[in-house]
């Protein structure tokens, strides 16, 4: 969408103040129409243009580019026009056309963005006046390859509430019950010398000691142990985490990987298997052994079941997108609309992960056996499927602090790799590790949301916001591979949390059918008929595509909910001015309205 869905974060500290700049004649020419600015964003240029909008045409427009976004301002009396970029959404910048070009508009810069748009600008052919834009969307888009910093260390935006302080490993554990008579909690990792993409506290079995969590190390992918994601509160099966075991063409076997498995089984007497679920197709594992990997065979883990799901890899899914992509922007061709979208994949994606993270659910819940999951190096799929499990089974992670805390335990803390998926400030577009894993984890959360519309106290625009900002670099929140980058970095000392914009603001956020209940286990139904594209995400550039935001059902119950606040307010006001005449002396006989009792509401 253009205008109308421009995407404008307004906290308390955005201001839409005009920017002053000095022109090239030496005077300051007073930009009076706003350009919105964050505290620590300044203009570096600005250009007449002509924007290629795939909807209405060419406009006229003036394009300002700060150290943070790309914004644009219709120039054309009969055009409102506004696109507010974050520098952070842009994947690619190329040059269309060249000097010699014909043609009417051939002549400019083609902006290839994450968030499912492109972007035309065709600029006057006189005097390379293109180059001046190219080289600096380039410097401040990609950052990391100029030796600049990313945005979110330059945001001086400040908030009533820290959002760093959201999640506490111990405090979250502490909620699950733990550490207890079988679980203890271990800083063996407060270095990152066992294992540099794992958090510093993990939680593991009160039998197996940190010599024995060593040598384990030694045979799993990237020293990634099985370590404890989730406890059920009352059957005390756990979800464990890890990544493959090394096991090769040979079929190499670990006794002390053999003993640390079945000591997890053990931290529940009333279980006699573990179950393994590789998130993998079993012909994926069989191939990762030629390259030193593989899964846990029958023979040589006697007390564990193996599974395989199925979900394909990181390369994969990212064709899938760039084929939603294809279909969704800039047209949607209506007449073969449900074949295009079938070619996609992109539904049978989310529903594989869908299907599987509801077999762990299941199998936690009832009760039958503990879960450990992996996929190859145990930071996308094993993410996906924990995290959305856990969803499932714990109400907790359903209000929006419980799944900050979710999304900063299960993904950030755990290695998932975002500065390689996403490829912040890093201008190599084709790079194969790019990969849209945690908009897929996401989009499997709203795909619930539909299904479940009282379940989750955030809506959808709590999800888009946070899908927004995984690209923008405004806050430091998805920024880096790991902790123990974040930590180098210094990050929750230099940048503001994400969680300190949403927090400040959470009524924005709320779903108002959200009915809390405690210990209710979701679960979807995860076929093809009842799953869905995500419409007001992977669409909603487009003005054509009518969409109905806010919902209309939810905006009438939202007056609702105004009108009952306002009319309380007046009952408490009435009540007031009724209690100030019950206790002045009476000067005539009591009247009915002085004798009347305080007013109850349902409400």
């Amino acid at each position: 969408m253009a205008s109308a869905s421009t995407s404008k974060y307004n906290s308390h500290s955005l201001e839409n103040e005009s920017i002053k700049r000095t022109s090239r004649d030496g005077v300051n020419r007073d930009l009076t129409e706003a350009v919105p600015r964050l505290p620590g964003e300044t203009l570096i240029t600005d250009k007449e243009v002509i924007y290629i909008c795939p909807f209405n045409g060419p406009i006229k427009g003036r394009v300002y580019i700060t150290n943070y976004r790309l914004y644009l301002r219709s120039l054309e009396t009969d055009s409102a026009l506004i696109l507010d970029v974050p520098l952070g959404v842009i994947s690619r910048i190329e040059k269309m056309g060249g000097a010699t070009s014909r043609g009417e508009n051939s002549y400019g810069l083609d902006i290839t963005c994450k968030d499912m748009r492109n972007l035309r600008f065709a600029l006057k052919q006189e005097g390379h006046s293109r180059r001046d834009m190219f080289e600096i969307l380039t410097r401040y888009a990609f950052p990391l390859a100029h030796s600049l910093p990313l945005f979110a260390f330059l945001n001086e935006e400040k908030f009533n509430v820290d959002g760093w302080t959201v999640y506490n490993p111990v405090e979250e554990y502490r909620r699950q019950g733990l550490p207890n008579h079988h679980w203890r909690i271990t800083f063996i990792n407060k270095c990152y010398e066992l294992c540099d993409t794992y958090p510093a506290p993990l939680v593991v079995p009160y039998r197996a000691s940190d010599d024995d969590l060593r040598r384990v190390a030694t045979f799993r992918s990237r020293n990634r142990i099985p370590v404890l994601s989730w406890i059920h509160p009352e059957n005390k099966t756990v979800i464990v985490r890890c990544s493959q075991p090394l096991v090769g063409m040979s079929g190499k076997r670990n006794k002390d990987d053999e003993k640390y498995l079945d000591v997890i089984r053990e931290t529940n007497k009333q279980i006699s298997k573990l179950t393994i679920y590789d998130a993998r197709p079993s012909v994926n594992a069989v191939a990762n052994k030629a390259t030193g990997g593989g899964y846990e065979s029958d023979d040589a883990y006697h007390n564990a079941e193996l599974f395989f799901l199925d979900i394909h890899n990181i390369h994969v899914m990212r064709e899938s997108l760039k084929k939603v992509k294809d279909i969704v922007y800039p047209n949607v061709e209506e007449s073969h609309w449900l074949s295009s979208l079938e070619s996609t994949h992109w539904l049978e994606h989310i529903k594989l992960v869908l299907t599987g993270a509801i077999q762990v659910a299941d199998k936690v819940s009832s009760g039958k056996s503990s879960v450990l999951v992996h996929c190859s190096d145990g930071w996308d799929r094993t993410a996906q499927l924990t995290s959305l499990a856990m969803l499932m089974l714990d109400s907790f992670y359903r209000s929006i602090e419980g799944f900050e805390i979710l999304v900063q335990k299960e993904w950030i803390s755990f290695g998932h790799k975002f500065a390689s998926r996403i490829g912040h400030g890093d201008k190599n577009h084709t790079d194969a590790d790019r990969s849209p894993i945690f908009l897929q984890f996401i989009d499997c959360v709203w795909q619930m949301s539909k299904q479940f519309p009282t379940a989750f106290e955030f809506n959808e625009q709590f999800l888009i916001i946070i899908l927004d900002h995984l690209y923008s670099c405004r806050f430091g929140t998805f920024l880096f591979n790991c902790e123990s980058a974040r930590e180098r970095q210094k990050v929750t000392e230099r940048t503001v949390s994400l969680w300190s914009l949403i927090n400040s603001n959470k009524e924005k956020f709320k779903n108002p059918f959200y009915t809390k209940e405690i210990n209710r286990v979701l679960y979807p139904v995860a076929s093809m008929r009842h799953l869905e594209l995500w419409v007001n995400y992977y669409i909603r550039w487009n003005p054509r595509i009518k969409q109905q935001q806010p919902n209309p059902v939810e905006q009438r119950y939202m007056e609702l909910l105004a009108l009952r606040d306002e009319y309380i307010k007046r009952l408490e006001e009435l009540q007031l001015a009724n209690s100030a005449k019950l206790s002045d002396p009476p000067t005539s006989p009591s009247s009915p309205s002085q004798m009347m009792p305080h007013v109850q509401t349902h409400f």
